[in-house]
């Protein structure tokens, strides 16, 4: 087991698969189509927006962009992707959050088709992943899941210690992981005695967002360790959720910040659109 997981390094070689696929989709006349959806001008999502313009067109995907004023209304916002619904050339809708006070998220995210739904995000989705039946996986999930599978650690009967319980990482994580036959315990603000809780986990996954809030004295030897925690600490330093050094000297394997998780998240979101580009060629 190699000590560092490089993010960077295993989405390259699923985005050369992901080209591979889209490539064979091509030849049969379909280009799969991502419509990536910005309300506003906030510059962490401009910069995510441009990231995954990027991403789609070096794997060969037609991305559809739509950049949007932060005045646009609920009613605006819930007519395009009505019409994004209805377009047959779109395999994938993504409304980037977060959204302008005015606009409702969980209305926007519900109207969303649940077969284009490439984030996992829309109820119907959630409820398929709860009942061991997906049709997306939520991708900064999946990709954790994959740097897991990259490492060659079986996850059955394993402890698996989640910190963090939001919807977009914590929860489905956790569920993903169950479906693997592990024993997971989900942790949050609340938990009492955390360090004790990090202590006996085979496989820790941090998706808190505190800086360093993890120490690296907690971590069981041996043990496997992705963290999800982007943090900047001054200016310029980008630091996770996990105390990184200390850590690195227990764990059997670690993810670092930058550069671990990040890669996987749009190489996921890549993946979920190929896949339902292949469920329109089947019908």
């Amino acid at each position: 087991m190699e000590k560092i997981i490089d993010g960077k390094v295993i989405a390259a070689k699923i985005r050369e698969e992901i080209a591979a696929g889209v490539a064979v989709l091509k030849a049969k006349g379909v280009t799969p189509g991502l419509a990536v959806v910005l309300v506003g001008d906030d510059p962490a999502s401009q910069v995510y927006v441009s990231m995954k313009e990027k991403a789609c067109a070096a794997a060969g995907i037609f991305s559809d962009e739509h950049k949007l004023p932060k005045e646009t209304t609920e009613a605006q916002l819930l007519a395009l992707v009505d019409e994004l619904n209805r377009d047959e050339r779109i395999d994938g809708i993504l409304v980037q959050l977060p959204l302008p006070k005015q606009i409702d998220e969980g209305k926007v995210l519900e109207a969303i088709s649940p077969k284009k739904d490439v984030d996992g995000f829309h109820p119907y989705n959630v409820g398929r992943l709860v009942t061991g039946n997906p049709l997306f996986q939520p991708c900064t999930p999946y990709g954790i899941m994959k740097m897991i599978e990259h490492t060659g650690i079986d996850l059955t009967g394993k402890e698996v210690v989640v910190v963090g319980r939001s919807n977009i990482v914590g929860k489905p994580v956790a569920l993903m992981c169950l479906a693997q036959h592990a024993t997971v315990t989900l942790c949050h603000s609340r938990t009492r005695d955390l360090a004790a809780q990090v202590a006996k986990a085979d496989v820790l996954i941090a998706a808190v967002g505190r800086a360093e809030m993890i120490k690296g004295s907690w971590i069981k030897p041996g043990a496997v360790v992705i963290d999800v925690g982007v943090n900047r600490v001054g200016d310029k330093k980008l630091v996770g959720d996990v105390e990184f050094d200390a850590a690195l000297e227990r764990a059997g394997a670690i993810t670092p910040v930058p550069g671990g998780v990040g890669p996987m998240t749009i190489t996921m979101l890549l993946y979920n659109t190929l896949e339902s580009a292949k469920r329109r060629v089947k019908g």
